[in-house]
């Protein structure tokens, strides 16, 4: 039965932001004029979609979310949506480094998770050393062609579909065979319950890198991407991340990309909060 149900979240917490933010992903149903997005779930294995529309402001948030929904659904949206994190304290670290301007200029953004785990590995593996446009070009062929669609959302193509596809299907998308051979990998271990992504929200940073780093076409970048917009990490900051690298060029008006040294000088006033440095410095790019 759909049913409508109002929540209050504790400010500032910019929804204009996010929705623009998630509006570069061509696979997020996302609608900036109604200030709503269509949020994809699996609870209990059920692909549900949750709409959630924005009716506050910056310093009184305040949403409608309309669905199928019971409390594991809005603990979920909860946690997806970083509602339940208090960005003040964040926010007012930050006004004492040299991300003052980049933190006043989008105050409130909260570190958006994706919509599941699985989710955030595949993207990542399809989306390493590839540039924004073309990476979100190559995953809407994979989800459109391999998923499934609900309510005019895609959902990815859950493992056990993921690991019978063929390298040759995906190659004919313009996938390299080597990433191919990755997804089909990874979405094995998973369906055959060698790898349980859920169980890795309880284990500390450097035990699901220890989990994750195994598995072929896993590399630190991409399990600190995982461990950001998976889990939702806050003290997460990927330096070998392009995007970060031309922020921070153009933050200290540096002539080339800066040392893995700078960067290391840099960071140290941004903890504990480096995924939120991470965030704001890709915000001030995009």
């Amino acid at each position: 039965m759909n049913v409508l149900q109002t929540v209050n979240v504790k400010g500032p917490y910019n929804f204009d932001g996010i929705l623009d933010r998630l509006s570069i992903d061509p696979l997020n149903e996302v609608n900036l004029a109604e200030r709503t997005v269509r949020v994809p779930l699996i609870i209990e294995g059920e692909p549900n979609v949750a709409i959630v529309k924005g009716i506050g402001t910056t310093e009184n948030p305040k949403f409608i979310i309309e669905g199928s929904i019971d409390d594991q659904t809005i603990k979920r949206l909860a946690h997806i949506l970083q509602w339940d994190v208090p960005l003040t304290d964040i926010h007012q670290h930050f006004l004492t480094t040299d991300l003052k301007e980049i933190f006043e200029q989008h105050m409130g953004t909260p570190l958006v998770l994706d919509f599941d785990p699985y989710r955030t590995l595949i993207k990542c593996i399809i989306h390493q050393q590839l540039n924004m446009s073309f990476a979100h070009t190559l995953t809407e062929r994979f989800v459109k062609q391999f998923g499934f669609e609900k309510e005019g959302v895609f959902f990815y193509p859950p493992p056990e579909t993921a690991a019978n596809i063929t390298e040759e299907e995906l190659r004919e998308m313009q996938f390299s065979g080597r990433k191919a051979q990755y997804i089909i990998g990874i979405a094995k271990v998973i369906a055959e319950g060698q790898l349980d992504l859920d169980a890795l929200a309880e284990k500390s940073d450097d035990e699901v890198m220890s989990s994750l780093i195994k598995l072929r076409g896993v590399g630190p970048w991409t399990v600190q991407n995982f461990l950001m917009f998976g889990l939702g990490r806050k003290n997460l900051f990927p330096m070998a991340d392009i995007g970060i690298q031309n922020a921070i060029k153009k933050l200290y008006n540096l002539e080339r990309k800066p040392t893995i040294e700078e960067m290391e000088q840099y960071k140290k006033a941004w903890e504990p909060y480096l995924s939120y440095a991470s965030l704001y410095l890709w915000r001030s790019i995009e």
